[in-house]
């Protein structure tokens, strides 16, 4: 159900929080983002000498009076923003350590009530369980994008739901209206992630890291792994103007795609948020026993002494994690880490309040 992914506490950490753009955004109707047409609002931008034919309800008699010269008054229009979520759904979403059952905050009523069952069938994206029965980075991913559209659309914002894995795939139509967050809700509620051909159950000694991938090769050629650059190249096609794009993935891949998808999304003037999902075992590699890990995007399985990897693991995670920051930075974009053990609600109030300080509210 919708309320699934927006329960009481996530709304509370959220509400006063407010969704803003970096850019100055068209919009046909008065709702809560600059523009770059002025014309009457409530917020003054600069004066103007009279010119002959200016309408004089603008004038500004207070500087008249003190300067015996006519000045207009312009204003900035405030308008609506374009929301696009981008969530991927590829095979490696599917991870789940079991470490995710502790978040407290978003932890479905469903699975409170009926011991992590749900009410939903095996087939749902949501209910069904991978790797250990864990909250997957996928349910946590669909949390953060429900509870970002709702944001979007209190300010009367348009918001469209878009999904990836092999390709890009429009799931809702755009819509301001303040209930087409249940629209968003239900559709990540039935979405089904991706199977890579030749897929196999996860089996690891202490859960598996899961969604450990080959460098280079054809991941994304693959049925079920997600290609970026293409993806956003085709999402660009779509999109008829100006927009904040918040993608929703692990992004554990080669950043050369993400790095060529985002100039051009620089390049258009477009706004963008990398919200990263990560479990914590992917962060920690807690792993001690020789496991035999298997991709989730058929990356095949691999024989592995964790002890013996694990130093080399995190500091590769540790450098990509900041590469992907870096790139962010680049096209002064924003980038943050959410962790499936912690609950939602708190590091996306944090997230976007410091967002919004920081873009001059």
């Amino acid at each position: 159900m919708a309320h699934d992914y927006l329960d009481a506490s996530t709304l509370a950490a959220l509400g006063s929080v407010e969704l803003r753009a970096r850019m100055i955004v068209e919009g046909l109707m008065q709702g809560m983002h600059r523009s770059p047409t002025q014309g009457v609002s409530v917020e003054f931008a600069q004066h103007r000498a009279y010119a002959a034919g200016d309408d004089t309800r603008f004038l500004d008699w207070k500087v008249f009076g003190k300067t015996d010269k006519l000045y207009l008054k312009q204003f900035q229009r405030e308008t609506n923003l374009d929301l696009v979520v981008l969530i991927d759904r590829s095979g490696s979403m599917g991870y789940a350590s079991g470490d995710g059952e502790s978040r407290k905050a978003e932890k479905l009523e469903s699975r409170k009530s009926e011991g992590g069952g749900g009410r939903r069938g095996s087939g749902s994206a949501v209910s069904s369980k991978t790797s250990g029965g864990g909250w997957r980075k996928f349910d946590h991913g669909a949390a953060a994008a429900a509870a970002v559209s709702y944001l979007a659309l209190t300010q009367q914002d348009r918001v469209a739901l878009f999904s990836f894995a092999d390709h890009l795939e429009q799931v809702t139509r755009y819509s301001s209206r303040r209930d087409h967050w249940r629209a968003v809700a239900a559709a990540l509620d039935g979405m089904e992630l991706a199977k890579a051909e030749n897929q196999k159950s996860l089996k690891a000694g202490n859960g598996g890291a899961g969604s450990l991938r080959e460098p280079g090769g054809d991941d994304a050629l693959r049925r079920g792994a997600a290609d970026l650059g293409k993806v956003i190249d085709e999402l660009i096609a779509k999109l008829n103007r100006r927009s904040l794009v918040v993608i929703v993935s692990d992004f554990l891949d080669e950043l050369s795609g993400l790095e060529r998808g985002l100039a051009r999304l620089n390049y258009r003037r477009h706004d963008a948020v990398l919200l990263q999902v990560l479990d914590p075992a992917e962060l920690t590699f807690p792993f001690r026993e020789p496991s035999e890990f298997d991709g989730l995007e058929a990356e095949g399985r691999l024989p592995v002494d964790p002890q013996a990897l694990r130093k080399a693991y995190v500091d590769a995670l540790t450098d990509h994690l900041a590469a992907l920051e870096s790139l962010s930075r680049k096209f002064t974009f924003d980038h943050v880490v959410l962790n499936t053990s912690e609950p939602i609600g708190p590091a996306l109030s944090h997230f976007l309040a410091f967002r919004a300080s920081r873009l001059g509210r």
